[in-house]
C-alpha cells in the first residue's frame, strides 16, 4: 500500500482509536474517542467518514457498535502490530502504567549532559502525562537500560514523551 498522508487531526483521532482498540479489543464508540482527544463527538463522526473512505477505519453498526481500525490504519501510522510485544516497564510519578507499550527510545545530545533528551514513543494514551511529571522507562529487555527523567514536552499526535534525563542506567561489563 502506498503511504497515506494524514492531516494532524486525522492522525490524532486514528492514533486514539488504535490505542483504545488495543486496550478494549472491541469496537470503540465515537464518544470515547472524542473524550480521549478532547474533541466534539460530531467532529469525530465527520473525521471517521474520511478515514473510512481511506479504508483505515471500519464502522460497526448496532448498539455495541463503533469503529475499528483496519490493518491499513496501523500501517499508515507506522505502528508494528505484535501478538506479544516485549514488556518494557513504564512508570508515571512512581506508579506503573499497564496500558501503554514502549515502542522506541530515541536519545539526543548524549554528549552534552545538560541537553540530553530522550524521546519515548508509546502505543497508548499520554493525555494524563504533564510537563514536570517524573517518568521512568525500563529496564529494556536486551540491554537492561533504565531511563528516569522529567517530562519536558509531549506530542499527543504521535504519542511521544520528551524527557529531560535525570538518570540513565545500564549494567556494564568490563
Amino acid at each position: 500500500m502506498s503511504s497515506i498522508e494524514l492531516t494532524p487531526s486525522q492522525k490524532t483521532i486514528l492514533t486514539a482509536l488504535t490505542n483504545l482498540h488495543r486496550e478494549a479489543e472491541d469496537a470503540i464508540k465515537g464518544e470515547d474517542i472524542a473524550d480521549e482527544v478532547d474533541r466534539n463527538p460530531g467532529t469525530i463522526r465527520n473525521q471517521m467518514q474520511s478515514l473510512k473512505a481511506l479504508q483505515l477505519v471500519e464502522g460497526v453498526p448496532g448498539p455495541k457498535g463503533g469503529y475499528k481500525p483496519t490493518a491499513d490504519a496501523y500501517e499508515a501510522l507506522d505502528v508494528d502490530q505484535m501478538d506479544e510485544p516485549a514488556s518494557v516497564p513504564l512508570q508515571h510519578n512512581g506508579e506503573p502504567i499497564e496500558n501503554a507499550t514502549v515502542e522506541s527510545i530515541d536519545l539526543s545530545s548524549v554528549h552534552h549532559p545538560e541537553l540530553c533528551r530522550a524521546e519515548i514513543h508509546l502505543q497508548g494514551s499520554i493525555r494524563d502525562f504533564h510537563e514536570g511529571d517524573s517518568v521512568t522507562v525500563g529496564p529494556t529487555p536486551l540491554s537492561k537500560l533504565r531511563i528516569t527523567g522529567t517530562l519536558d514536552a509531549k506530542d499527543d499526535t504521535d504519542s511521544i514523551l520528551i524527557l529531560e534525563l535525570d538518570e540513565m542506567v545500564a549494567p556494564v561489563d568490563n
